[in-house]
């Protein structure tokens, strides 16, 4: 008998049912460009949410000026405090779940969509419940997104091979939530994002726990495209972008919820995964060497490590928990 996530679906796959969730703040112009992008799409989700996370610029107007144009449904959730992509995710999410979408499609303010990006995607919902689509950079040039994790380190494998084979998909155990489409049964199973990562490491988790409960696929397909030019450091068949002084210090302090999920699901290596956190923190020196070209920003990474050991210390720490089990019915 095939695996669950393979077993053809009872019926083809319904626009209707997915919803598109987004995470903005304080970027309304390339929100803007993405729900042109909406506009155009062919066919268009049943909802869109739109998730705020308390932006002090014209986001909320921007989000107005779609609704009677955008071809759709708009949910808008303005958050009274920013809560970070993980938090606004992590709602984005629980909004959608609770629509009662049977899709759900994550993705930040800082990319568009194809037009036929959703039929794309729903070509191969009947086969997978965790699926990942390919995006093309700024420069429109093929963005490579690291799709495997070396799990005992908990760290992206940088060099997974790039190509497809007559397939079409390659298996992940990962996730992107620039992005990430995901079925609600795998969600129901796995709970919400978790909010307490604010930013960094929150996608690849999510993606990884997906990947226990079901076969999670990169697809051959380009349904993105980034709409913000991020500094680079050209290694020649890769890149490495700049970064900043909060995903320094999240990038290490976040491995302390690694580390707490790790020991909950029985797969803790304290010598591997404490390799998986050294290689972080020396990619992070080299980010800031040749990406930034300054010395500046370590003190970030070491207060990060502290406050990561604070919390894998915590013995109330709890993964999030799965959803009250609900009867699928797709958005209407």
């Amino acid at each position: 008998m095939p695996p669950l996530s393979e077993t053809p679906a009872a019926a083809p796959f319904d626009p209707a049912s997915a919803t598109i969730a987004v995470v903005t703040f304080n970027r309304s112009g390339l929100l803007t460009r993405l729900l042109e992008s909406i506009t155009a799409m062919d066919p268009k989700p049943g909802h869109i949410v739109i998730v705020d996370n308390a932006s002090t610029d014209d986001t909320t107007e921007v989000v107005e000026s779609f609704r009677e144009r955008i071809g759709t449904e708009i949910v808008y959730r303005r958050l009274e405090t920013n809560t970070g992509g993980s938090g606004g995710f992590s709602e984005g999410m629980r909004i959608a779940y609770e629509l009662g979408s049977t899709w759900i499609w994550l993705m930040d303010d800082d990319v568009e969509v194809m037009p036929d990006g959703l039929a794309r995607m729903g070509a191969w919902a009947p086969r997978f419940k965790s699926i990942q689509g390919r995006r093309y950079d700024y420069d429109g040039s093929e963005f490579y997104w690291q799709y495997r994790i070396a799990e005992p380190l908990a760290i992206p494998i940088p060099f997974a091979p790039a190509g497809f084979d007559a397939s079409g998909y390659k298996e992940m155990n990962s996730g992107c939530f620039e992005g990430m489409f995901i079925h609600r049964d795998i969600v129901a199973q796995i709970g919400l994002p978790d909010p307490r990562f604010f930013i960094y490491w929150d996608d690849q988790m999510y993606g990884w726990l997906a990947s226990r409960k079901t076969t999670a696929v990169i697809v051959n397909e380009f349904v993105l495209r980034r709409t913000r030019e991020i500094k680079q450091w050209d290694m020649g068949i890769r890149h490495m972008n700049a970064s900043s002084n909060a995903y320094r210090y999240y990038i290490m302090r976040n491995r302390g919820h690694m580390k707490q999920y790790y020991r909950a699901l029985g797969v803790y290596n304290p010598v591997l995964f404490g390799l998986g956190t050294a290689l972080t923190f020396a990619k992070e020196v080299i980010r800031l060497l040749f990406v930034e070209r300054t010395v500046r920003g370590t003190s970030n990474l070491f207060r990060g490590i502290r406050d990561g050991r604070k919390i894998a210390r915590d013995r109330s720490w709890k993964p999030m928990p799965p959803l009250a089990a609900t009867a699928d019915h797709p958005a209407a």
